[in-house]
């Protein structure tokens, strides 16, 4: 073999050697994350002042509840209260709000599924349950909706007394909301 054939041959075999190896395939697009929606704070304040006025507007159908306060509670069929240890201080609530909001949205649902209980068969709110499926819509957005526990059933003689306590602790509920929505909305 003439000397230009050996070189040819060498540079045949040694050239892969030489070049770079070959590119990996290029990783399937991956999908952009879409961030997770953020609380509509504005929208929030202005659904939870609306229950606090539909509710402080309902007239008791049986005068002799309106001025009855009860402090006896079963705590296995009424909502959590929004304690200090909920984080819905402000001073909080503008660095992290996660457990303010899942505290609401569990308490909001509990309202939902207590007005759609048999408690409320006789007297439906519609306007207070719209407003509540509305408020959740919002806080559920970014917090998945929370397990839903089916209300107990009640004896009927017993569905006044019921639903004035529920619409009592309602009341205080919205309030207490309304406040944690009005800071949170207002610009900072």
């Amino acid at each position: 073999m003439a000397p230009l054939s050996r070189l040819r041959l060498c540079l045949c075999l040694c050239l892969p050697l030489l070049l770079p190896p070959p590119a990996a395939p290029a990783p399937a697009p991956t999908p952009t994350p879409v961030p997770a929606p953020r609380t509509d704070w504005a929208a929030c304040r202005g659904l939870s002042r609306e229950l606090s006025r539909l509710v402080a507007t309902l007239k008791e159908p049986h005068r002799v509840l309106e001025e009855m306060h009860l402090s006896e509670e079963d705590p296995k069929n009424w909502p959590p209260r929004i304690r200090c240890s909920d984080a819905c201080d402000p001073s909080t609530l503008d660095t992290n709000n996660t457990r303010c909001l899942r505290r609401i949205l569990q308490g909001l649902q509990h309202y939902r599924d207590l007005l759609g209980s048999d408690i409320f068969t006789a007297r439906r709110l519609p306007r207070l349950e719209a407003a509540l499926d509305q408020l959740l819509g919002l806080v559920q957005q970014e917090h998945g909706r929370p397990p839903r526990h089916p209300m107990a059933p009640s004896e009927a003689w017993a569905h006044p007394l019921l639903q004035h306590l529920a619409l009592q602790r309602l009341q205080s509920f919205a309030a207490i909301i309304s406040r944690v929505f009005t800071h949170s909305a207002s610009p900072r």
